[in-house]
């Protein structure tokens, strides 16, 4: 199948020039603003994320929902939202997704998350296709949207295929912008359904974490005090990453399943290499701050 050879491609860059890159400015808790609108069925839907914009990578999205006549409110009971792929050939795919949406207790909105995995390009389309009721009516709708290139490094992913032939993805969440202290570090974990072509969350791995600096002139040193990323309620996973100092990092993992059996990754040496480059898992991501 073509699409998953695109799909398990590794998705971290390797990094020629730091101070350019660490001149790239990570605003905090950005504001929500709508990335598109549309009206259906006598309905005004509106689509929002952080800064009016949808990136390849993990995304916040809400969705509110008034009358189309006189933008009163309406008393939708459910959203359904599905971010989905199109490619040249029309093949469609489902990228990981909170797809039934939380509302919120004001009821102003409802919110959720889309993890896409490639940008917008002449190749591949997304769009939104949202189903919300009202009373004992379902609406449906669509809408395309346009995935920009990922800027944030805290928020890269990873696709890879692990020991067991399964197609995984992992996408970074949180720290959006990380600070030289110990931060809860939050990932999200799926595979790919290749019959269904849509993702599903794994549940009850382990994601073990070593961090380094890989420059040469770190030494591809660690830091003390991590912690090993496990599944949480809400079905993300979430460990702590302990950053000494700005600059290039490496997250080294290795995914161990609820058998002790380790999916992929391996592990980094100990030694300290000034002057040499450090040496990395063969499952890791890049990030820089």
């Amino acid at each position: 199948m073509a699409i998953i050879g695109l799909l398990v491609v590794g998705c971290t860059k390797a990094k020629t020039d730091y101070e350019a890159e660490r001149g790239n400015t990570v605003e905090e808790n950005m504001e929500f603003k709508e990335v598109t609108s549309l009206i259906s069925s006598g309905y005004n839907i509106h689509i929002e994320a952080p800064g009016g914009v949808l990136y390849r990578g993990y995304n916040d999205i809400r969705v509110k929902i008034n009358k189309q006549q006189n933008n009163e409110s309406v008393a939708v009971s459910a959203v359904k939202l599905l971010p989905i792929q199109t490619n040249m050939q029309g093949m469609k795919i489902v990228c990981p997704n909170q797809s039934v949406m939380d509302h919120t207790l004001d009821g102003s909105y409802f919110s959720g998350y889309s993890v896409f995995t490639d940008e917008s390009s002449a190749a591949a389309n997304w769009s939104l296709e949202i189903d919300f009721k009202i009373g004992d009516q379902t609406f449906s709708a669509a809408q395309h949207v346009t995935v920009m290139p990922q800027t944030n490094k805290n928020r890269n992913i990873t696709t890879f295929t692990g020991k067991d032939g399964e197609h995984y993805l992992i996408a970074l969440i949180a720290p959006w912008k990380p600070n030289v202290a110990e931060n809860k570090l939050v990932a999200g974990i799926y595979k790919l359904d290749t019959a269904q072509l849509s993702y599903t969350r794994v549940n009850g791995y382990t994601l073990q974490l070593d961090p380094r600096m890989p420059e040469p002139s770190m030494g591809n040193h660690s830091s003390p005090n991590n912690k090993d990323l496990v599944q949480q309620a809400n079905g993300l996973y979430q460990g702590v990453v302990n950053y000494t100092m700005t600059g290039n990092w490496t997250l080294n993992f290795i995914l161990v399943n609820q058998n002790g059996r380790v999916i992929a990754g391996t592990e980094v040496p100990k030694d300290f290499t000034p002057g040499v480059e450090g040496r990395k898992s063969e499952l890791y991501i890049d990030i820089l701050f």
